[in-house]
């Protein structure tokens, strides 16, 4: 794939992700549920491979910060969840290997990572089993939501596998 298309895909997921933040997301728990993201992690994964992904995480989580739609914790989380949705989704090749590791990644490493993450940049105490249902919430109900988003443009053809 040659750059500017993988930038203008990269843009896109990015449109996606930030304004899908601000229709989409339900509280749960000590932090807000945002499913556009994982479902955008996992999509991205499959279609751009691990280090876009992760780009498109942090810069979802730039903008939705410094637009006031989300909190500190978008980068822990969503880093993360993309790193290892893209990277089981690279070695297995199989949609459900990038909700795995969105899942593995946001929903409980990023919830750990989340601990001093609150506890030096956001002064706030909570501890591990405070993110964990929260995270573990929402990166289930948006990976599932990007599984069911590729698996059904794969069965349409409107895009193909992109190679990275």
């Amino acid at each position: 794939m040659n750059r500017t298309r993988m930038l203008t895909t990269m843009a896109v997921f990015v449109a996606i992700g930030t304004i899908g933040a601000q229709l989409l997301w339900f509280p749960a728990g000590a932090a807000k549920a945002y499913p556009v993201q994982h479902a955008v992690n996992v999509m991205a994964a499959i279609t751009l491979g691990p280090i876009p992904a992760v780009a498109i995480a942090f810069t979802i989580g730039l903008l939705r910060n410094l637009l006031g739609l989300g909190t500190l914790l978008a980068f822990p989380g969503g880093m993360i969840g993309a790193l290892f949705a893209g990277y089981l989704y690279k070695w297995t090749r199989k949609p459900l290997a990038a909700v795995s590791g969105e899942l593995a990644g946001s929903g409980m490493i990023g919830a750990l990572f989340a601990v001093p993450f609150a506890n030096i940049l956001m002064g706030s105490s909570a501890g591990a089993l405070a993110f964990l249902p929260s995270f573990f919430v929402s990166s289930i109900s948006g990976s599932l939501l990007g599984w069911f988003v590729v698996t059904r443009l794969k069965q349409t053809k409107p895009i193909t596998q992109l190679d990275y």
